[in-house]
C-alpha cells in the first residue's frame, strides 16, 4: 500500500505522479513509499475552540472569529480566516483587533471544550490502548499491531478517524503520520486545515535539514539565539555537528538535538503522561543570582499557572519549581500538598520554599512552576480546599473577573508591580 484516498478509503499501488483517486476521482490522495509500514500518529484539532464555536453558530461560519479575553486580553485561539489578517495566539487583543477591526470576539467556554475533546479522545482510544493527549486538542497515537482489529493499516485507520470526528463532532483535524513522536508532530502541521502528512524514515533527515532549529521541541526563542550563536541556525547545521561538541555545550539536550537533527526519537507513546502537569516557566536575558529576583520571575510564572487551572476547571496536589542552571542542567524540586489547590498565592508558597531551599546564590537562566496530579474542580464548594486556598480562591476569581473585564493589566500585585530587575 502506499497510496490511499481521503474520501472513498480506496488503498493501492501508486506512483508519486498520481493525483487523483483511481476509484472516485477525489483529488485528496495521500500517497508515500512508506504509507502502509508507518503507525505513529499526530492528531491535532484545527483551531479546536473557534472551530467548536463556528459549528455552534453557523452564521460566524464566513467571519473572521477570535476566542480569548477583553479588549486588554489576548488571544485564545482564532479561526483561520483571522490568521490570514495576522492575528496568532497569544497576541495582545487590541493588536488582533487593529490588524482585524471586524473580527468577532468570544469568550472562551472550557467545559464545552472539554467535552468536545473527551468525544474525540474516546474515539482514537477504541482504535488502540495507546493514545497519549497533549492537551485538549491534540494527541499522539501508536497504532502498530492494530491492523486486524482496524481492519487496515494504520493510515487507513486514521483516515477513518478523521472523517468520523468531522461528521460526529463537527469539526476538522489534521494528523501526522511518521516513524516516531517528534516527526508526526511536525507533520501534523504541514498541511492545515484538514490536512494528511506523511514523514517517512528514509526522508526525516533530509526533510529536516533546510529548516530552522525553532522546528525542533525545547527550541524556544532564547535557546534558538544560543544555538545561532554557535554557528547553528538549520537543523542540518545540529546534524553535521561533532556530537562531543553539542553535549559539551548542553549536556544531554545537546546529544538529544543531534538525535532530533537525525530525525530520531525513541520515546514511546505513552498513555500515562497524559495531561499530568500544568506549568509555566520564563527564560532570562541574563542569569539571575539574587533570591528576591529570582521570586519576582516565580510570581508570574504561578500566577499563570492558577490562572489556566481555574479557566479549564481543575486543580493540583503537587508542586513543582524548576530550574536550570547556564550549563542547562535542569533541578525540578517537587512537594505534595494537602489537599488540591488552584491558587497563585498557595502555589507561590510552595514554590518559594523549595526555592529558598535550593537557591544558595548560583546563577540560573530559567525558573518555573508547576502543579501536577489534576483533578476537576470547575464546580467545586470552597470546602473542597483547604481554608487558606478558599480564600485565596475567592480573591483571584474577583480579580479573574475584573481582568476578563478590563483587561490583565487592570488589577496588579504589588510583587508584579515591581516586575524584573
Amino acid at each position: 500500500m502506499t497510496a490511499m484516498c481521503r474520501d472513498c478509503f480506496w488503498t493501492g499501488a501508486a506512483g508519486t505522479e498520481r493525483r487523483r483517486c483511481p476509484a472516485c476521482a477525489s483529488p485528496r490522495l495521500v500517497v508515500h513509499d512508506e504509507l502502509g509500514r508507518l503507525s505513529i500518529a499526530h492528531l491535532d484539532c484545527d483551531a479546536f475552540y473557534a472551530s467548536v464555536e463556528k459549528r455552534d453558530r453557523p452564521e460566524l461560519r464566513d467571519v473572521p472569529l477570535i476566542v480569548g479575553g477583553g479588549k486588554r486580553g489576548v488571544v485564545t485561539t482564532c479561526c483561520y480566516i483571522a490568521r490570514t489578517y495576522g492575528v496568532r495566539s497569544a497576541m495582545p487583543m487590541f493588536k488582533a483587533l487593529k490588524a482585524c477591526p471586524d473580527a468577532v470576539v468570544l469568550k472562551p467556554e472550557f467545559a464545552k471544550y472539554r467535552h468536545e475533546s473527551r468525544r474525540i479522545m474516546e474515539k482514537l482510544g477504541r482504535l488502540t490502548p495507546l493514545v497519549q493527549p497533549l492537551s485538549l486538542d491534540e494527541a499522539w497515537l501508536d497504532l502498530s499491531g492494530t491492523e486486524r482489529i482496524n481492519r487496515g493499516a494504520a493510515a487507513l485507520t486514521l483516515a477513518r478517524v478523521q472523517a468520523e470526528i468531522e461528521a460526529d463532532v463537527g469539526i476538522t483535524v489534521s494528523i501526522g503520520l511518521a516513524p516516531n513522536k517528534v516527526l508526526a508532530k511536525i507533520a501534523s502541521d504541514l498541511d492545515k486545515p484538514r490536512g494528511f502528512s506523511v514523514i517517512g524514515a528514509a526522508e526525516a533527515q533530509a526533510f529536516l535539514a533546510g529548516r530552522s532549529v525553532r522546528l525542533l521541541p525545547g527550541v524556544g526563542p532564547a535557546m534558538a539565539e544560543g544555538l545561532q550563536k554557535a554557528g547553528f541556525t538549520l537543523i542540518g547545521d545540529l546534524a553535521r555537528a561533532d556530537p562531543k561538541d553539542l553535549a559539551r555545550r548542553w549536556n544531554a539536550y545537546g546529544l538529544r538535538l543531534y538525535d532530533l537533527a537525525h530525525g530520531r526519537d525513541a520515546r514511546a507513546v505513552d498513555p500515562d503522561s497524559a495531561r499530568k502537569t500544568i506549568s509555566a516557566e520564563t527564560t532570562f536575558n541574563e542569569d539571575l543570582t539574587a533570591l528576591e529576583d529570582l521570586e519576582d520571575r516565580l510570581w508570574p510564572a504561578c500566577e499563570k499557572v492558577a490562572s489556566r487551572l481555574r479557566r479549564e476547571g481543575m486543580a493540583g496536589r503537587v508542586a513543582t519549581l524548576k530550574l536550570k542552571t547556564p550549563d542547562f542542567r535542569l533541578v525540578t524540586r517537587r512537594r505534595t500538598l494537602p489537599a488540591p489547590i488552584q491558587t497563585a498565592r498557595m502555589l507561590f508558597a510552595a514554590a518559594r520554599e523549595m526555592l529558598r531551599a535550593e537557591a544558595r546564590g548560583g546563577p540560573y537562566r530559567l525558573i518555573g512552576a508547576g502543579l501536577s496530579d489534576l483533578v476537576e474542580a470547575s464546580d467545586a464548594p470552597d470546602d473542597f480546599f483547604d481554608q487558606g486556598e478558599a480564600r485565596a480562591r475567592k480573591t483571584e476569581k474577583s480579580l479573574d473577573s475584573l481582568r476578563a473585564r478590563f483587561g490583565q493589566d487592570a488589577v496588579m500585585s504589588g510583587r508584579a508591580l515591581r516586575g524584573p530587575k
